[in-house]
């Protein structure tokens, strides 16, 4: 009988561990098609100029509508993210996308387009992005952190990689006329439709606490609104957040590694492409697991290793403005600037983890999520703009040598915030 009972025990714990895993692939799938819509531009950027008659400036107010909703969006997200529940609000967000993506197979106004675009801000950006984060926090027990974040790069790029080239093979077949955009859309529509739909069959609701401690009933707004304060109050999430922010402003420097290739490497335009496939999605792909590999198996801290990995990342570049540039061959060049790449993937994948290390009450996950995207990704609003003024300002190796020291600046100050962390985090172990 004993023995029996191990393996209908066992059989349990089988088959809870597979759900966890198909639950955690579905969220994945959520994560590399919802952008999908929002990132139109990427593949169809010259369809849309000359199929939904927009110019350049009128397709960049359309991202900049986008960026504007995120901004002020996300402040509402700290509060949204724990209110409703992740079984209620990623459904909700990925068939929303959809629905959208549908309206703009129709080639709306110029002031409809504006509105998707806002409207995919407010899906992708304010109800889904954190609560993601949240859902694959509260997926993973406290050993599998780093892996559940790398995998859900990893996995967001070979998904990016799938479904962009669907689309791109279908408008291809339908003849690279009006209709094939418009059919390229609609296969985002639906696929965005149908994860969604998956979605809300496999996600669990999130157990909302609706009694204070004498088992009195309390208002549900009252508790998110508490669970909204607690997170602002904890010093720990924003240390965290400016963790993120160090990481993702060295990050936004690796754009600049292309115009790079081009001008001091005179690298062909046919290669250009191609590089830049590798520097985003194969890199994102390789990064994660072995960002997640390294926290959960060899430091057994996010923090530990996002301190190490900036050092060398922060020696690594000192190393390579020192480099005779004019003198290396290109696929040098291009080594050298993808295995720093490699290193900064490995730390985007896994920079939400350390959230779980501080012991962050699982009731405002989504509150920490939200104010950590908040701060997080901040750096899209100016280090584009600040890395590109550099360059116009100073043409040439001058230019890119600024570039390249300021991400050294922004890992150094990441090597001083993780350092504060790790000291928070031994603190709230030695107090628990």
């Amino acid at each position: 009988m004993a023995g029996k009972g191990i393996a209908l025990g066992n059989s349990a714990a089988k088959s809870e561990n597979f759900k966890k895993w198909f639950t955690f692939i579905i969220l994945v799938i959520g994560g590399g098609t919802i952008y999908k819509l929002s990132s139109l531009k990427d593949a169809f950027y010259v369809p849309m100029q000359e199929f939904m008659h927009l110019s350049h400036t009128q397709i960049g107010a359309a991202m900049s509508v986008y960026g504007l909703v995120q901004t002020i969006g996300n402040v509402g997200s700290i509060y949204i993210s724990d209110r409703f529940s992740k079984r209620t609000l990623i459904p909700l967000s990925l068939v929303g996308i959809g629905i959208v993506g549908v309206y703009l197979s129709t080639f709306p106004s110029y002031y409809g387009i504006l509105a998707c675009w806002g409207l995919f801000a407010f899906f992708g950006e304010v109800t889904y992005w954190p609560v993601l984060l949240k859902a694959v926090r509260l997926l993973g027990n406290d050993e599998e952190q780093g892996r559940m974040f790398g995998f859900l790069e990893a996995g967001r790029g070979v998904v990016d990689v799938i479904i962009a080239f669907s689309a791109l093979g279908i408008f291809a077949l339908m003849g690279k006329s009006a209709g094939a955009l418009k059919g390229s859309i609609l296969f985002y529509s639906a696929a965005v439709i149908i994860v969604g739909i998956i979605s809300y069959f496999l996600i669990e609701d999130d157990i909302v606490v609706d009694k204070d401690e004498n088992g009195n009933k309390v208002n549900k707004n009252v508790v998110a609104m508490k669970g909204v304060m607690e997170a602002i109050k904890t010093k720990e999430i924003w240390v965290v957040s400016f963790t993120i922010f160090s990481v993702y402003s060295v990050y936004c420097g690796l754009t600049y590694f292309i115009p790079f290739l081009r001008d001091i490497y005179g690298m062909p335009v046919t290669l250009l492409g191609a590089y830049g496939i590798i520097n985003q999605y194969g890199l994102k792909m390789i990064g994660g697991p072995v960002g997640g590999f390294l926290v959960d198996k060899k430091f057994k801290s996010a923090s530990k290793y996002l301190r190490v990995a900036l050092l060398v990342a922060a020696i690594s570049m000192a190393v390579f403005i020192m480099l005779p540039h004019s003198k290396m061959g290109l696929y040098p060049g291009m080594a050298a600037t993808l295995g720093f790449g490699a290193i900064i993937f490995t730390m985007r994948a896994v920079f939400f983890a350390p959230i779980n290390e501080i012991q962050v009450p699982k009731h405002i996950s989504g509150a920490a999520m939200s104010i950590a995207c908040i701060f997080g990704y901040s750096p899209s609003m100016f280090a584009y703009s600040l890395y590109g003024s550099m360059l116009d300002a100073h043409p040439g190796i001058a230019g890119y040598r600024m570039v390249f020291t300021t991400m050294i600046g922004f890992a150094v100050l990441g090597i001083i915030i993780t350092t504060i962390l790790i000291g928070m985090i031994k603190k709230q172990n030695k107090a628990g």
